[in-house]
């Protein structure tokens, strides 16, 4: 089985003629961003692309120069790429910390024991982390999809196989 890859910028548009790219970032910022000296490329199995240069632009977003882009031709075809780096790159969590890409495609378990479904993504919308948990089809035969704030009276627990959700907090 491939490593997980993890997103942390898009390609949003080409930037000036030689190549730059502007980037939108779903990481920690630009410091964060510098840890990487090489991207995978959505969409583009094997394609990795090799850092040059890398700043901020001021607006929470970054531009980017990669060796394997010499112009802005190049740079279009990037757009609407993701760049992404294997979990395993990544640094050490401390207790109690998450990578929202370690807790998708997770089983939900509520805290009496009821199978609830799994976590298909993790929003944030200003307030803190939320999880949206699918359900199994129903005997309407549609998924229904319900959300759970990730806070310790909510999200109890979890591991690398599940996450645990108080029951009363569990949508029928």
């Amino acid at each position: 089985m491939a490593e997980k890859l993890v997103t942390l910028a898009a390609v949003v548009a080409a930037h000036g003629i030689t190549g730059e790219v502007r980037l939108k970032l779903f990481g920690e910022g630009v410091v964060a961003l510098k840890r990487y000296r090489a991207f995978c490329v959505s969409g583009d199995a094997g394609r990795v692309l090799t850092v040059k240069a890398i700043k901020d632009d001021g607006k929470g977003g970054a531009y980017a120069r990669f060796a394997e882009v010499p112009d802005r031709t190049a740079a279009e075809k990037l757009r609407g790429s993701t760049l992404d780096v294997p979990r395993s790159q990544m640094p050490s969590l401390a207790a109690g910390e998450y990578y929202h890409a370690d807790l998708l495609g997770l089983a939900a378990v509520s805290t009496s024991g009821e199978a609830l479904g799994h976590v298909v993504a993790v929003e944030n919308f200003g307030a803190g982390d939320v999880l949206e948990i699918e359900r199994p089809a129903g005997e309407d035969g549609k998924k229904h999809r319900f959300m759970v704030p990730m806070r310790p009276e909510a999200v109890p627990e979890w591991d690398h196989e599940r996450v645990l959700v108080e029951a009363a907090y569990a949508e029928g």
